[in-house]
Parts: structure tokens; C-alpha cells; sequence
């Protein structure tokens, strides 16, 4: 049995017809950059994450940075992030000029609110939780840090289409909550795309001038801005898989409880654990285990892929050199980076197929 690690064509094949016309439809009106099915798009967008605005941007990063341009961060500021995190949400703050200030991660992966404090000093201007794996953040605690020391939050939330804290959806916890639509994700468009979404009328009005040159009227500039636009083709892709997220959603999450039934037992083995603050949306399932190279060998001679998110940590990136971290400044991310295993997780994963991987990590410990 062949087990991909993401499987697009599958689910490309469940909406082919409707992604055809919605295509079809920016061809015929040469709707390209913007356009009618992007702005459809950040409406539906907004109102599923209970926020009043949502501009599409280019993908994922170009929104963290776009965030962080408009509110202001700038060199010689401090920014407090996890260390645990894809890269971009460390390159957008080093983009603007701001020092990323790390720390270490809590048992859920996410960043540990009882380090926050301690990393804060006169330069700091903002904190970022990242939603990592798809698990929703302490952003209450968090939000309660940043209020008590005046400073700004943003929320990552490239990885948590759909997340709840509190029962309540991520995004507007913080000034900004910043998409990526990259095609993997949990809400994937077919290239390039990614959006942030806000409730600050001000604040979407700034970084609607900032995505597209500073402009509102076509060749008036009113500030330096960027090109930061979302293609018509992306937003037509995200309008006609908007309408299924919700369902895909509870896919995962049924996909993720029978990984945690199925790979039960194994003293090898820690399956994810879900806060009990969070609704886990399972972008990724992410286990950790001994011997993890000869297991990723094992499971590959057996038609299963996986993934590492992720193998080195920030601080120990040579792009971090600059910055003077070294290895033990963060022991709980830098035990996890070496154990950690990303199973193959995506909506369509059937029953048939998760027992097949427990089955065949039974048979490798064995």
C-alpha cells in the first residue's frame, strides 16, 4: 500500500467541476490580479473566522510581514516568538529590521507562556504565537501578557484554518491574524497565496494601501507600499474550497483520534496531545519516537511517507549566527527537533490506511 504524505489529486478530484468554472470565470474576465473571486473570497473568509476584514495577499509570509509593516515594528524593536516555527515567522520580523527574540516551547509544541515574560525587555514591541501543527496557542495567557507590558499581538495562524481557543476562532485574539494558503495547508490554493484578517478598520485600510504600492486610486501613491496582491486564480481555488473547510476540518480531527487509537500502546511512541483551551485542526500529526531515521527508512520500504516539522530549530539555523544563540539555550525544543515524526495526515486519509501505518510501526518496534 502507497500512503502519501499529503494527497492533493485526491481532493482536487472531489470539487474538479466547480474548481473548473470558478477558473473558467477569472479567465473569461480577465480578472487576474484581484478581481471579483478574490474579494468573494476575503469576505467568506472573514466571516469564518468571525473577523470584520480579510485582505488576500500573496502567500503566507508576505501577510506576516505585511502585518508587521503596518503596525509599525521597525529596527531596533524586539519581537517575542516561538523557537519553534517555520522560519518565516522569524524572517518576516527580521525583514522589517526587528530582532526576534526566542523561546522555548511548551508540551503542545506551541510556545511556553511561562517564558514569555522573562524575554521582555524596554525594545519589545510585540509577541507572536504561532499556532504550530494546526493546535491553537495559549493566545488568552498571551494576550493578557501583551496587555500588562503594552505591547502588540499578532497571531501565526498559517497552520490553523479553523482553530478554536475557548471555542471562540483564532485570528482575532491579536491585531492581525496572518493566513498562508500555501496548496498544502488545511485551506490550500493552487500556487502562491495567503491573507490576514483583522477587526481594526484603521489597520485594513493601511495594509490594503501597503499590498498594492501604496496606491487606492491606480498611479496615486500615497505611501511606499509593496506588491502583495493575491492572484484571481487563488482566489477563485480558496472560494470553491471555502465552502468545505469546515468539513475537511472534522475529517482531520476524526483521522487524528483513530492515529490516537490505533497507535495506542506503543511505549516507543507519544501520540500529540490536545490542550484542553484548543480545538486542533491537525494540519499536521505529529508524534515522536526512538530510532526515528531507521522508522522513516522502514515506513518508506513500506510505501508510507512522512515529514519533519521541523529538524533544526530557529536558534540553531546558521541565519540565526547573528544573533548568538547556541545549542542548549533551548532544551525542550532542541529534545523534541530530534524525536519528532509528521505521519501522513489529510482529509480523504482513510481508516484502512491509518491502520496500515500503526500496523507497520507495531511491526518495525517489534
Amino acid at each position: 500500500m502507497n500512503i502519501p504524505f499529503v494527497d492533493l489529486k485526491t481532493q482536487y478530484h472531489s470539487i474538479k467541476d466547480e474548481i473548473h468554472e470558478a477558473m473558467n470565470d477569472v479567465l473569461e474576465n480577465t480578472a487576474f490580479v484581484l478581481g471579483k473571486r478574490v474579494h468573494d473570497f476575503e469576505d467568506g473568509f472573514a466571516k469564518l473566522h468571525n473577523a470584520k476584514f480579510c485582505l488576500g495577499t500573496s502567500n503566507g509570509t508576505t501577510s506576516l510581514h505585511l502585518a508587521l509593516w503596518a503596525l509599525g515594528i521597525k529596527t531596533g524593536d524586539e519581537v517575542i516568538l516561538p523557537v519553534n516555527t517555520f522560519f518565516a515567522t522569524a524572517e518576516a520580523v527580521a525583514v522589517v529590521g526587528a530582532k526576534p527574540v526566542l523561546v522555548d516551547n511548551d508540551e503542545f509544541y506551541n510556545i511556553d507562556v511561562t517564558k514569555i515574560e522573562e524575554k521582555i525587555t524596554p525594545k519589545t514591541k510585540m509577541i507572536i504565537p504561532v499556532h504550530l501543527y494546526g493546535q491553537p496557542a495559549n493566545v488568552g495567557k498571551i494576550r493578557e501578557i501583551a496587555d500588562k507590558n503594552g505591547l502588540l499581538m499578532i497571531e501565526d495562524c498559517a497552520q490553523v484554518h479553523c482553530g478554536e481557543f475557548e471555542g471562540k476562532r483564532v485570528g482575532t485574539f491579536g491585531k492581525v491574524g496572518c493566513f498562508s494558503f500555501y496548496p498544502g495547508k488545511n485551506l490550500g490554493a493552487y500556487g502562491e497565496a495567503g491573507g490576514v484578517i483583522t477587526n481594526d478598520e484603521e489597520l485594513r485600510n493601511k495594509m490594503q494601501l501597503l499590498r498594492d504600492h501604496g496606491s487606492k486610486v491606480r498611479y496615486v501613491h500615497e505611501v511606499f507600499g509593496h506588491n502583495y496582491r493575491m492572484e484571481g486564480l487563488q482566489g477563485a481555488v480558496l472560494g470553491v474550497k471555502l465552502k468545505y473547510i469546515e468539513k475537511w476540518t472534522e475529517m482531520r480531527r476524526k483521522n487524528a483520534a483513530l492515529y490516537n487509537k490505533h497507535l495506542a500502546g506503543i511505549p516507543q511512541l507519544a501520540t500529540p496531545k490536545e490542550a484542553s483551551f484548543a480545538k486542533h485542526v491537525y494540519h499536521l500529526y505529529v508524534v515522536q519516537v526512538e530510532n526515528r531515521e531507521e522508522l522513516i527508512k522502514f515506513l518508506n520500504s513500506k510505501g508510507i511517507s512522512t515529514g519533519l516539522h521541523y529538524p533544526i530549530p530557529l536558534h540553531l539555523q546558521k541565519a540565526f549566527e547573528c544573533y548568538n544563540y547556541k545549542k542548549g539555550d533551548f532544551p525542550g525544543a532542541e529534545a523534541e527537533s530530534s524525536k519528532i515524526l509528521s505521519l501522513p495526515m489529510f482529509p480523504e486519509l482513510t481508516e484502512e490506511q491509518i491502520i496500515f501505518v500503526a500496523d507497520t510501526i507495531k511491526e518495525f518496534y517489534r
